[in-house]
């Protein structure tokens, strides 16, 4: 049996072979290359283990219309069978064995993967249908050539939200906070242990999506979550605290563990200067023996800040990976743009 050839990051795997073994195909054709949509690799979380399925040479040929069939036919004639001895032709699961170089205009393919056509401008519903991993998959991974000139463009206006629509997102996740705070302490109560360490789980999972928002970063989905949390500077801050939360056996410990999490979050919302400070210290809820931020401040605080009157008329349910986290609609751009009809028409 033969070794397995050196692994290298997907990225680079992608511009090498676009550079190498595309590209020298295209002599005379305009067009941009990159690769992006599915894949760790696209979020530099791949290693060997990736490349056991749906992984190898592979990237995006955007052209214009009339040179899809044609570029598409010189493509699959030209390419060698394997690059750094990687197989060019492969499949996985229902995925038939082929070449994986998409050759494909620009605006289907967005519509594809975004459901709409982002080179028109973003309207204030689309960024709320979105989720953030399909917006990662256009902006993260690689452009290796972009001689149409929109894929950049269209890239730059998806980078992150407008401010308005942040500030408002930042309300609703503090809103998901401000909901569940003092569970964590009324299940412990009545001896519901398992019931206090879900409530506790689901506060770290928020209080993770909320530092995302806070740092500008559009959050991936479970499966790496926790990895694209470590490249946050609130990693080095709260993780500590998050992970003795989720470990804690009694009820005491746990708290204390979310305090000090939700006090850091809290002053690092502040030093945003975004909205008016609010204090950033725990206090008890109501006449109840359990210390809680009291996230319904920092809603409001986001809420003051945003003039749209549109968005200030939403109910606070968030963008759709903010209240929805089932595959089967975030992976799905025809099924999450249907949650469109939960907000009004402006």
């Amino acid at each position: 049996m033969s070794a397995a050839p050196r692994f290298l990051p997907g990225v680079e795997l992608a511009r090498a072979f676009y550079r190498e073994a595309v590209a020298p195909l295209l002599q005379g054709v305009r067009h941009s290359a990159a690769l992006l949509g599915y894949g760790s690799e696209l979020l530099g979380f791949d290693d060997a283990r990736s490349t056991d399925h749906g992984w190898g040479p592979r990237l995006q040929l955007f052209v214009e219309a009339a040179e899809v069939e044609r570029v598409s036919a010189v493509v699959a004639a030209g390419l060698p069978e394997t690059f750094r001895g990687w197989p060019t032709r492969f499949g996985w699961d229902a995925v038939p064995v082929s070449h994986h170089v998409e050759v494909t205009e620009l605006g289907p393919w967005l519509r594809r993967q975004l459901g709409f056509d982002a080179r028109g401008g973003v309207a204030l519903q689309d960024w709320l249908v979105t989720p953030q991993q399909s917006l990662l998959e256009v902006t993260r991974g690689a452009v290796f050539h972009d001689g149409l000139g929109e894929l950049e463009p269209v890239r730059e206006s998806l980078a992150w939200y407008p401010e308005e629509v942040w500030l408002w997102l930042l309300a609703c996740q503090w809103r998901r906070i401000d909901q569940e705070e003092p569970f964590v302490g009324r299940t412990a109560e009545v001896g519901d242990e398992l019931g206090s360490r879900v409530v506790a789980a689901r506060l770290v999972r928020e209080l993770v999506r909320l530092c995302f928002l806070l740092e500008r970063r559009y959050a991936p989905y479970s499966k790496w979550l926790g990895s694209a949390f470590r490249q946050l500077d609130a990693s080095t801050a709260i993780e500590s605290a998050l992970l003795r939360a989720l470990s804690a056996t009694d009820f005491a410990a746990r708290e204390a563990a979310l305090v000090e999490a939700v006090e850091a979050v809290a002053a690092s919302h502040n030093g945003l200067g975004l909205t008016a400070p609010v204090e950033a210290t725990v206090r008890p809820f109501h006449s109840r023996p359990f210390l809680v931020l009291g996230s319904n401040r920092f809603v409001e605080a986001c809420l003051a800040a945003v003039s749209d009157e549109w968005l200030r008329s939403l109910p606070l349910v968030g963008a759709v990976d903010q209240f929805a986290d089932s595959s089967d609609v975030l992976s799905s751009p025809p099924v999450f743009r249907r949650n469109a009809a939960l907000f009004a028409e402006r």
